[in-house]
């Protein structure tokens, strides 16, 4: 059999229909995240593309052939993918990883650094979590906000965030504070409902157990037996994050979200989390949690996303560098003729 063909035999029309999706959906999925073109006839699949990326598709396949006695979601369709596509060496998950008690049962890390990120937020006091988009940063730190609190580790959760696009115009916007500041802080009640449910999230909002703060309301309060988050934190000032971070009173455990490379602030204004990595770096008590492409947990065209987004800014900064060179030369050459002029 060649080697970018795999058969399920014998056939189980169930099976491969749980397998292919409605309208091939599974297929397509595997397709545009592996960059391969999957041609079936009955139980026949043909895989074509670069060698690499046929195998890890003819291995997928067969994956998801293995787990296709039910249908298959499209969420188990790209968490598989990412799990098939982590590379061989990195560290293998840890079965002994922390499980934390929400609405999930199946909650835990998808990659080794997921995993540290819940055991750093566990261990520690103050936990940055610094990465690109969709690496679970947010999402893990209000599931270990809902594990605290179920467990009755702290009394009640702070969900805070700049809401730095608004500026000014926050204060025009029509409603109460919290109907104000309610579309930044979007995600972590999406967070909250899918690990809650929203039944208990309304009621444990309407008890004062669950909070909401802008950032700059923060002043002035000391939280204690608190679990706080501080989401989109590249947004905050170096004066903001100070502010913060000495609000977190006895009983109480911060986690601070962020990615360096979506700032919202002015071009002259430095990003608190940027500077809080080199102010905090050492101090026993916090931990700076680092996340790459390799850990984004989404459709998997955000992992290529990132990965298009970081080799520009690179190409941009080896160009910017090769330009600077070739002006420092030019002025350099100037100055000399100039001299030799005078001489």
């Amino acid at each position: 059999m060649p080697n970018d063909t795999i058969s399920f035999l014998p056939a189980d029309n169930t099976r491969l229909a749980n397998l292919c999706g409605p309208l091939d959906e599974n297929l397509k999925q595997i397709e545009n995240a592996l960059d391969v073109n999957i041609a079936r006839r009955d139980v026949h699949f043909r895989v074509a593309g670069k060698p690499k990326q046929i195998q890890l598709a003819l291995d997928a396949l067969e994956y998801f052939y293995n787990q296709a006695q039910d249908p298959l979601e499209l969420d188990d369709i790209q968490l598989g993918i990412i799990e098939l596509t982590r590379a061989p060496e990195d560290e293998p998950i840890d079965p002994d990883a922390p499980v934390l008690r929400t609405r999930r049962a199946d909650l835990r890390g998808r990659t080794p650094r997921q995993t540290q990120y819940i055991k750093a937020v566990m261990d520690h006091d103050i936990t940055f979590g610094i990465g690109p988009a969709g690496t679970g940063k947010t999402y893990l730190a209000v599931a270990c906000a809902v594990d605290a609190l179920e467990r009755d580790a702290v009394k009640r959760l702070v969900l805070v965030r700049p809401a730095v696009e608004a500026g000014e115009k926050l204060g025009f916007l029509p409603g109460d504070l919290v109907q104000k500041v309610d579309p930044y802080l979007r995600p972590l009640y999406d967070a909250l409902y899918d690990l809650m449910g929203f039944d208990k999230v309304t009621k444990l909002f309407e008890k004062g157990i669950i909070e909401i703060a802008p950032l700059a309301f923060m002043r002035g309060r000391t939280l204690n037996h608190s679990f706080v988050i501080l989401d989109e934190a590249q947004n905050s000032s170096p004066e903001q994050m100070k502010m913060f971070l000495t609000r977190i009173g006895f009983g109480s455990k911060a986690v601070i979200t962020g990615d360096p490379t979506q700032i919202d602030l002015p071009k002259n204004q430095k990003s608190g989390i940027v500077d809080a990595q080199e102010v905090l770096q050492g101090i026993r008590g916090i931990a700076l949690h680092y996340f790459t492409s390799a850990d984004v947990v989404r459709h998997p065209l955000v992992q290529k996303i990132v990965d298009a987004y970081d080799k520009k800014a690179k190409e941009r900064e080896v160009e910017a560098a090769q330009k600077k060179a070739v002006r420092d030369a030019e002025r350099d050459a100037a100055r000399a003729a100039e001299r030799g002029s005078h001489e």
